[in-house]
């Protein structure tokens, strides 16, 4: 048993919300782990993201606001055009940031500032997953948490609409594992439990 998962940090592009409408409603209500969503989608289509998900999942779907504690049981999706962040708070819960920087990787929000946060302040306890999309965005951050003992999952080629991101991660030799989609839920479901 490796150090335990308190965080599970999504970061996908083109094909995003097919990807997370496959993925996120097969966890169950029981799953105890926040889950943080960095999807490439402009600022007016989050809220309808957000409103869809929550129509079809068993745990709580939220905007991410910035200051509020990551809570069990909870998915959080970036706001269109505010990068997204993970941080310690004044009692070293989990809260969410939301920073004024400039694009990554010409994203905002930007997969690898989710990345890098979850890296820096959850070492060895954050499981990353790269699903479809377009760039590279994410392949730094799979990086950190990788070299911080987290775990990192990629999306299969197969399964992928476009497999940039995902393949990028694999071509870098930073995700542990590739993964069907149809998979992912259900080993992300292991994972977890097991740690």
């Amino acid at each position: 048993r490796g150090p335990r998962i308190r965080v599970v940090v999504i970061g996908v592009s083109t094909g995003g919300p097919e990807a997370l409408g496959q993925l996120l409603p097969l966890l169950p209500r029981t799953f105890q782990v926040p889950v943080v969503v960095v999807i490439h989608l402009p600022g007016l289509f989050t809220s309808s993201l957000v409103s869809s998900l929550q129509q079809r999942c068993p745990l709580q779907v939220q905007e991410a606001a910035d200051g509020r504690p990551l809570m069990p049981g909870t998915i959080i999706v970036a706001s269109g055009g505010k990068h997204l962040q993970v941080r310690r708070g004044a009692h070293r819960e989990l809260v969410m940031r939301t920073p004024a920087l400039p694009p990554r990787n010409g994203c905002c929000p930007s997969v690898d500032v989710l990345f890098e946060s979850a890296a820096r302040y959850c070492p060895a306890a954050t499981l990353a997953v790269l699903l479809t999309g377009m760039g590279s965005d994410g392949v730094d951050g799979m990086r950190a948490i990788q070299a911080s003992g987290g775990h990192t999952l990629a999306q299969d080629e197969v399964s992928s609409v476009v497999w940039g991101m995902p393949g990028r991660a694999v071509q870098a030799g930073v995700a542990d594992e590739v993964v069907p989609l149809r998979k992912m839920s259900a080993r992300i479901l292991d994972l977890v439990s097991k740690s």
